[in-house]
This record gives structure tokens, C-alpha cells and sequence, in this order.
């Protein structure tokens, strides 16, 4: 399973960048079996989920749950998950408040354990009370899980609500190596 993480501020050129690298980066691990997990969201997420169908991987995404059932997905994020369910061949249902930043923190968390590979959109820059990259590279990394770097060159992000995201361009490389770790339970989506 290959997650992805990063900044929630993208730009929208940036996030045109980042479907194609992604897409290449995910066109070879999709032809090895594997899949995508993401969890539901505006910018980032839609842009890694284009990425992952256009490149024939599997995606799962992962909902808002309470008390096992799903939650309402506010906006503007209503959209953004249901395109990623659109593009999904399953779902995760996870317990958390997408309101509430520290419990989308944990749910991240939760995503990063159940990954083999992390692919983090992050320009290095540390975590702050907005975002939580940074952190959740350094988890990733204490868990035993791979992360590779994805800041491709003339890549920006702001202080603004999060971008969505748009089509194409692409560069740029870097990366980190860790040991894997455990999965989890999923729902397949009829399609």
C-alpha cells in the first residue's frame, strides 16, 4: 500500500505538477499489485487519486466514520470525496472528526502505519499549527515505513484553504528508505 501525504496549501500549478509526477512515480508499482490510499480531501488527495487512476493503480480511500457508519464529508472537501470515490475501488472507513485538526492528525497516522510507502509532498519546511507534513514524515520514518520526498521543481504552497486539483506538467525527485510495516481491513466499492 503506497500513501500520500503533504501540504494542504498547494498551489494549483503546483498541483498540476504533481498529478504527473505522481502518475509516473505510480505507472511501475502498478504493475507490481500494488494500491493507493488516500484520505478524502480537497487538492492533494484528488490530485494523487487522477494520479493513481491514469497510472492503473488501485486506489483506496479513506471516510469520516461515526460509530461505524459514514460521516458527513463538509465542504469543501463534499466534492473532492466524491470524485476520490469515483476514481476508488474501495473505501476504509476510518473514526474521526474531519473538523478537528487533531483528529484528522491521527487518522493520518493511522494511514501512515498501514502503508509499506509513503509518498510525502513536503518542502522540507517543519510542522506548524496549520500543517503537520513534517510530522507525519518523522512517524512515517519511526515506523519503519518508506518515504520518498516528492517536491517537484517550481513547486509552491501558501497560507491560503487548500487548492483543488487541476491536470498536468512534471520534474523533480528525492527520497528517503525505511523497512515495511502492517496493513488493514477494507471495503471494495461495487464499480
Amino acid at each position: 500500500m503506497i500513501a500520500v501525504v503533504g501540504h494542504h496549501d498547494l498551489t494549483a500549478p503546483t498541483l498540476a505538477l504533481l498529478e504527473e509526477e505522481l502518475r509516473s512515480r505510480l505507472a511501475g508499482r502498478a504493475r507490481a499489485g500494488r494500491a493507493g490510499l488516500v484520505r478524502a480531501g480537497q487538492g492533494l488527495p484528488v490530485a494523487f487519486g487522477r494520479a493513481a487512476r491514469a497510472a492503473g493503480l488501485a486506489l483506496v480511500t479513506v471516510l469520516p466514520a461515526r460509530r461505524g457508519l459514514p460521516a458527513h464529508v463538509a465542504e469543501p472537501d463534499r466534492q473532492a470525496a466524491g470524485e476520490l470515490l469515483l476514481l476508488s475501488q474501495m473505501v476504509r472507513l476510518v473514526e474521526y472528526d474531519p473538523a478537528d485538526r487533531a483528529s484528522c492528525i491521527t487518522a493520518d497516522e493511522a494511514l501512515v502505519r498501514s502503508c509499506g510507502r509513503l509518498l510525502a509532498v513536503w518542502d522540507g519546511s517543519p510542522s506548524n499549527g496549520r500543517d503537520a507534513t513534517a510530522h507525519l514524515v518523522a512517524y512515517a520514518r519511526s515506523h519503519g515505513v518508506d518515504v520518498e520526498v516528492v517536491w517537484p521543481r517550481g513547486a509552491e504552497h501558501r497560507g491560503d484553504p487548500p487548492a483543488t486539483a487541476p491536470a498536468r506538467p512534471a520534474t523533480a525527485r528525492g527520497t528517503a528508505k525505511s523497512p515495511k510495516p502492517g496493513t488493514f481491513t477494507q471495503k471494495r466499492i461495487p464499480t
